[in-house]
């Protein structure tokens, strides 16, 4: 009898203190992330800089409580997403894997294929794709089918990048227009879209689409805001001394300090759920860096976690992929993209 599932993938945190380094060699290790030129060396550089890496990188998570909230945000959403799938008619099971820490994507897929799934709805937590996170889990996906002849008879149906989903794009607008109304001059405000970077390489060697999508969804969200403010797309979280997407976050921030701005509000645009990045980098490290460069309110927009109309649009995607029986009556779909309107 068919049956579907849904799986969505998120990056994956170190829960604890000890957990730091090892997930910091599984995400150096992976040649999706880290291109060397000698594929034999990407063990040994993993290890190598993870083991560097690890001493700051527990003080940051020990400045949001010691380890990362991913696994425990991802898993209330797709809790938030089975919930709406079910009232929609839709009785699935929603599963939770990691790419780079545990539920490692490896497990999960037994899991899925244990529980007689046919046909697999493929959801990344990313909203725009790029060859480092979707591409990634995918290849990782692709070679595991490749595999297992049991996993290979599972139909595998693949959401890419969902940018431009409308009720993503609703919330996010509104998630902005809240945060800029709190502010004590919500028309003087400049607003930062800080989105995690990624080589610049990539786009100009592998033809990633990350940029080319990062800079569309800028504007489909903008647009929906409907303020007069000025805003700016910026670049955060580079590792290493290859040249990353450019402008920097690092960077941005004192210049509009050195240009007047006194009222700044920054938007994590690449990730939906609350994550090392938002919670140590840009409440802490730019926000120090904010009020250095003279900006005296700073504000961060909230990442959407398991917002209603941000998992109406993921219920949006991944039904019309579903094998279930629908219910007498479904509503309208509400999916689609505000590019084609």
């Amino acid at each position: 009898m068919s049956k579907s599932g849904v799986l969505l993938l998120n990056l994956g945190g170190p829960e604890t203190q000890a957990e730091v380094q090892p997930f910091l060699y599984n995400l150096f290790a992976d040649p999706e992330l880290i291109r060397l030129p000698f594929p034999f060396l990407q063990r040994a550089f993993a290890w190598a800089i993870s083991t560097l890496r690890a001493p700051k990188s527990r003080r940051n998570y020990a400045a949001i409580g010691g380890g990362s909230p991913l696994r425990r945000i991802t898993a209330a959403q797709a809790q938030a997403l089975q919930a709406q799938l079910v009232a929609a008619g839709y009785d699935v099971p929603v599963y939770v894997a990691m790419r780079y820490w545990h539920p490692l994507i490896e497990s999960v897929v037994q899991q899925i294929k244990s529980d007689g799934i046919t046909r697999l709805v493929v959801l990344p937590l990313y909203p725009q794709y790029s060859i480092s996170t979707t591409g990634s889990s995918f290849k990782l996906l692709d070679r595991l089918w490749a595999e297992d002849p049991e996993l290979a008879r599972i139909e595998r149906r693949q959401i890419c990048s969902w940018y431009d989903q409308p009720q993503y794009v609703q919330a996010m607008a509104r998630a902005i227009r809240e945060q800029l109304d709190a502010f004590e001059d919500p028309a003087g405000v400049h607003v930062l879209f800080s989105a995690h970077g990624i080589p610049e390489s990539y786009v100009t060697q592998a033809g990633d689409p990350y940029q080319q999508e990062m800079e569309a969804c800028v504007q489909l969200i903008w647009r929906e805001v409907g303020r007069p403010n000025r805003h700016t797309l910026s670049y955060q979280s580079r590792v290493g001394s290859v040249r990353w997407l450019q402008p920097y976050t690092e960077t941005v921030i004192p210049e509009l300090g050195a240009c007047g701005v006194r009222q700044l509000l920054v938007v994590p645009i690449s990730f939906v759920s609350e994550h090392i990045e938002t919670l140590q980098e840009i409440d802490i490290e730019y926000r120090e860096l904010a009020h250095q460069a003279g900006i005296r309110e700073f504000r961060r927009v909230p990442a959407l976690n398991a917002d209603p109309l941000f998992i109406a649009g993921l219920v949006a995607l991944v039904r019309p992929h579903l094998l279930t029986s629908a219910p007498a009556f479904v509503p309208a779909a509400v999916g689609g993209s505000l590019l084609e309107r």
